[in-house]
């Protein structure tokens, strides 16, 4: 069987854990080249190592935070001297830091959850659109909850930010409806992660589907067949 992503270039941010790891892997694993972005270079280091041990492949890791915006628009001009495009983002990255009522976050808890849910994959946008625009078939998936469609008490911050976020990238996909660019948002569910573990303490992890579980998903909408543009994609419950 032919790898799915062969050639294909992918940029990956929250790489270093949960679904973004997964994703990487799964990616490298159908041939695609991942550049890795997170803060913590250790993991992305043992990723690296992950991906080298299961295809040979080596991995271009960034070590940096997607709130800082002038690593950002270095990281796509290193990527348009080395590739000249980008074929696939995966904006992941993803912030909750807590459930507690709105008037209990404090300002600066507030502005790091939209500066790491709404505002740095509008930075992405804005800087990679180019080399997204430059792939005969660029693809761009943001991850998304169901957080942004509920009213449930002490999610305030983040479903807010879930739900700018799908009317941005779905504002966007219009924007760029009349171009090869297809744009979607991805809502993976109940998935067993760190955010997770800390919006239900209690919960055990083992009921939970893995990451890995929904890394197919990632994979379709990744390819170059997939046609469907400005849609929030449900990943299939297992």
């Amino acid at each position: 069987m032919s790898a799915r992503l062969a050639g294909r270039i992918a940029l990956i941010t929250g790489a270093s854990r949960g679904i973004g790891r997964a994703v990487a892997l799964r990616y490298a694993q159908e041939g695609a080249t991942v550049v890795a972005l997170a803060r913590s270079k250790k993991d992305l280091e043992s990723l690296d190592d992950e991906i080298r041990n299961a295809t040979g492949q080596s991995t271009v890791l960034i070590p940096e935070s997607v709130t800082d915006y002038a690593k950002i628009e270095q990281v796509a001009v290193a990527l348009a001297e080395r590739f000249k495009k980008l074929d696939i983002l995966v904006g992941n990255a993803g912030s909750l830091i807590q459930l507690s009522p709105l008037g209990h976050y404090s300002p600066k808890q507030w502005d790091e959850i939209f500066a790491v849910n709404v505002t740095a994959n509008w930075r992405l946008i804005r800087c990679l659109e180019p080399l997204l625009k430059a792939s005969e078939a660029g693809r761009a998936i943001f991850v998304t909850s169901s957080a942004a469609h509920t009213d449930k008490m002490y999610w305030g911050p983040y479903g807010a930010s879930k739900a700018a976020l799908e009317r941005m990238i779905q504002i966007y996909a219009s924007e760029v409806a009349h171009t090869p660019l297809k744009v979607n948002l991805l809502d993976p569910g109940r998935i067993r992660t760190k955010m997770r573990a800390i919006a239900y303490p209690g919960e055990d992890p083992n009921t939970l589907p893995t990451p890995e579980s929904i890394t197919n998903t990632f994979v379709a909408m990744a390819e170059p067949a997939f046609s469907r543009t400005g849609q929030i994609v449900q990943a299939p419950k297992v």
